[in-house]
């Protein structure tokens, strides 16, 4: 999620327990052209394992290239054919590429034909409403050489609205061979299991889900184990989780950039939470990162 999953939220996430973590959406000509913002993109915490690198472009020589450059700092290549974002699809890349299969599955081959690293895609149930092309667009990805995909139960033309059809999800399942990582309106443990009992799917990708909110990945994780499920986290719990994004924040970013992206953050985590509304007033207006933390003070 771009904005969202850079190093500092990565640790949490794997400190939760996440088994596989992927970086902000960063483009190939990006890195090709050596952008100055890539870099930090790409920036890998020491022993951050395992991790994907998430691209997204539309030449197969271009995206070849990348993939050599980037192979040996990362576990896993994934490309994002499912991004709907509109200066995205307009360039002819993220979910554009699902209306052009034959060059999607170009850009697969030239890829895996030159690392040896697995290479994944993430795409979606289709572009346009009611269209459900994902089946066939995943046997194309397999016959490309990519080693398991993703895919997200909304078609571009939905965005996040609406509701995601776990129904595709089934479909590309018993399309392919390779695995296949369902994504799409898990909010909770029992949204998890429901999704895996239904689709058949082999493991479950969390998003938006996980914004303000990292304790999902290690609750989800316990219940799938044990079939208990686990209390939400305590006001106490949050506080002490909020007050460590902070410090890696400042300690990755420098102060100015982590207080401003942290704003968002913590509107995240006190969403429903009482006196929150103040405390978001606040938060925009703090300055400093100790502002940040004196202003946890006001929830308990």
């Amino acid at each position: 999620m771009a904005g969202v999953t850079d190093l500092p939220f990565r640790i949490l996430c794997e400190e939760q327990g996440i088994a596989l973590s992927c970086t902000e959406m960063v483009s190939a000509k990006a890195v090709l052209y050596e952008s100055r913002n890539t870099e930090a993109i790409l920036e890998r915490g020491k022993g951050e394992s395992p991790l994907a690198v998430q691209l997204f472009g539309s030449d197969p020589e271009i995206m070849g290239e990348i993939a050599v450059r980037l192979e040996e700092r990362f576990d896993v290549l994934d490309v994002n054919m499912g991004c709907p974002v509109p200066k995205i699809v307009r360039n002819g890349e993220g979910s554009a590429l699902m209306r052009k299969p034959e060059l999607a599955g170009r850009i697969i081959k030239a890829m895996v034909s030159r690392v040896h690293k697995p290479v994944t895609v993430k795409f979606r149930k289709g572009f346009s409403a009611g269209e459900s092309t994902a089946p066939e667009f995943a046997k194309r990805m397999e016959d490309a050489g990519a080693a398991a995909v993703t895919v997200h139960g909304r078609t571009r033309e939905q965005y996040y609205s609406g509701k995601a059809d776990w129904e595709v999800l089934r479909s590309v399942k018993e399309a392919v061979s390779i695995p296949v990582i369902g994504n799409g309106d898990v909010f909770s443990p029992e949204d998890a299991k429901r999704m895996l009992k239904s689709t058949g799917v082999d493991g479950i990708a969390l998003a938006r889900a996980v914004r303000g909110n990292p304790w999902l990945i290690r609750r989800t994780v316990l219940f799938l184990e044990s079939g208990v499920l686990p209390e939400e986290p305590g006001l106490e719990e949050r506080l002490r989780l909020m007050e460590r994004h902070i410090a890696l924040m400042v300690e990755y970013k420098g102060e100015r950039v982590a207080v401003r992206e942290m704003r968002k953050h913590l509107s995240w985590y006190t969403a429903g939470l009482p006196r929150s509304s103040d405390f978001r007033r606040r938060v925009n207006a703090a300055e400093t990162s100790e502002e940040l933390r004196g202003l946890l003070s006001l929830l308990r």
